[in-house]
């Protein structure tokens, strides 16, 4: 063999190993390019951002599930200039964890109305692995003894704070909702209503006020509201608020 051609076979290797390696720095961007783009992060929700006040003005707390989320902003919105409106920065969900959970939400500032509810997820069914469930295949979640005991925890609690108290009535539930039973509302606003009565709280009977015109303001076989029905009841929730706030400061 040639010394030419034995030069060129030892260069060989190594302008292999250079191809090799631009081929590979160029492909990579493309590679890199082809797999699926990563989930954007869900937008949080403007219902549960914290609040900064207006001084002056008097502070309001709205307590409750997401049906109290569905008429927040509304609320909040048609309160402007006169209330600072704040709510837990969650779903309240059932009276256990409002027992649990009443300090952490009233924190440490003053507040002047409180507009509070719990049922609807006192009275739903559940199955072993935690899912709304019919009731001959599930257990509800709180008993109306239960029910009442805890709301008269919590009543006593938000009591002490001094403010103006006002208990929401929970809203119906339609027939064929699942893992609920209709009218069940009835039976736990019959007993929030005498815990109410006792210790002097103001009841806004949004239980009533829904009642004759269910089936325009909720989602059907839903307890849920339509964008509608939210801004009706939060009509309600200022009506009932607005009253009971001081002069401003």
């Amino acid at each position: 063999m040639r010394a030419g051609n034995v030069a060129v076979m030892k260069r060989l290797p190594r302008a292999l190993t250079l191809v090799a390696l631009f081929l590979t720095a160029a492909l990579a961007p493309a590679a890199e390019s082809s797999k699926a783009a990563p989930k954007k992060a869900k937008a949080p929700n403007p219902v549960l951002a914290a609040v900064t006040d207006v001084p002056g003005l008097p502070r309001v707390l709205l307590i409750g599930d997401s049906i109290s989320m569905g008429y927040t902003l509304e609320v909040r919105a048609k309160l402007a200039g006169k209330a600072n409106v704040h709510r837990p920065l969650e779903n309240c969900g059932d009276t256990a964890r409002g027992v649990a959970s009443i300090d952490k939400w009233l924190g440490a500032g003053k507040w002047d109305v409180i507009h509070f509810n719990f049922g609807l997820h006192d009275l739903k069914y559940l199955d072993a692995a935690g899912q709304l469930a019919a009731p001959d295949k599930g257990k509800q979640v709180h008993s109306l003894a239960e029910y009442e005991a805890n709301l008269r925890k919590i009543v006593a609690r938000l009591k002490a704070t001094g403010a103006k108290l006002i208990w929401a009535a929970t809203t119906p539930v339609p027939g064929g909702s699942t893992g609920r039973v209709e009218d069940d509302a009835i039976r736990y606003n019959a007993v929030a209503a005498r815990v109410m009565q006792e210790h002097g709280v103001a009841i806004n009977d949004l239980h009533a006020f829904v009642k004759p015109r269910q089936a325009q303001l909720q989602r059907p076989a839903n307890v849920h509201f339509s964008t509608e029905g939210s801004t009706q009841l939060a009509d309600v929730v200022v009506g009932a608020i607005t009253p009971l706030l001081p002069p401003r400061k």
